[in-house]
């Protein structure tokens, strides 16, 4: 797409239509699973923008929080997912998933959650409790928790590209130390990460309140990225980790491909 190629909306008039932010998007959507961190030159190759255009884009958002810059490439920052959630949010998908952690609710007996990630931090958008209370604090929508000590916030975590990963860890960094089992040490986390990341899954032993075990499945989204995380917790004493992984993770998985199938019900119909 060159810069005089970007394309107007059907029956606005040329004042109507604002060719800077056509342009911005443009250089959002370049980014993606093959193109997680790219130069000034990658970008402007593959956005066909003059050099110009693309840096001053891109600088524009790096100050609005919705790119990074290590000193030689860009990428994504989270914020950026804010673009999508508010469409994700208009369609009341959180919503639409209530019926499907409803069930596996009553199928293990123990409270499920949805959670999405804000920076080093994930929040809560969906949750059905159960009457057995395993934190000391009340968990709800908007609650916040730190992502590296929490199941859903790894599984997150591991959709993220390697640099910007190390950049959120940075960050973050001192991290925490919540329960003698937190993992604090970058190295270590890092691994523990790359692990959920190959595995698919994430278990969360005691880390971040003592006696709170967790277990975490991505929820992806049409291109296999994790957009949120759903999970069950539970007491140690309830559920051992074996157990855990054999008997609920089958089930976690299977709702979160079921929740996951909500974002594109349209191409689905196309496809029957």
């Amino acid at each position: 797409m060159r810069e005089h190629d970007v394309p107007a909306l059907q029956g606005a008039s040329s004042s109507d239509f604002v060719r800077a932010l056509a342009k911005g998007l443009t250089v959002i959507e370049a980014f993606g699973a093959r193109s997680p961190a790219m130069t000034l030159s990658d970008v402007a190759k593959k956005t066909r923008l003059s050099r110009g255009t693309a840096r001053r884009l891109l600088l524009t958002l790096v100050e609005l929080g919705y790119m990074g810059f290590d000193g030689k490439r860009f990428s994504l920052r989270p914020r950026a997912l804010n673009l999508g959630f508010a469409y994700l949010n208009s369609q009341d998908l959180w919503q639409l998933a209530q019926p499907y952690m409803v069930e596996l609710v009553e199928q293990v007996h123990e409270s499920c959650s949805i959670a999405v990630l804000d920076g080093s931090e994930i929040v809560y958008v969906a949750r059905v409790p159960t009457s057995a209370r395993i934190m000391s604090i009340n968990l709800g929508i908007g609650t916040r928790l730190p992502a590296f000590a929490t199941s859903m916030g790894r599984v997150l975590l591991a959709g993220l590209p390697g640099a910007e990963l190390r950049a959120l860890m940075d960050v973050a960094s001192p991290l925490r130390r919540y329960t003698p089992k937190t993992i604090t040490d970058p190295a270590p986390l890092l691994r523990e990460i790359e692990l959920v990341r190959r595995q698919g899954w994430a278990l969360v032993d005691q880390e971040l309140e003592p006696g709170l075990r967790s277990i975490a499945a991505p929820i992806p989204d049409t291109a296999g990225a994790p957009i949120a995380a759903l999970n069950i917790g539970t007491h140690a004493s309830r559920w051992p980790i074996q157990k855990l992984t054999q008997e609920v993770l089958p089930l976690l998985k299977q709702t979160a491909a079921s929740i996951s199938a909500l974002l594109a019900p349209e191409q689905k119909e196309v496809k029957r």
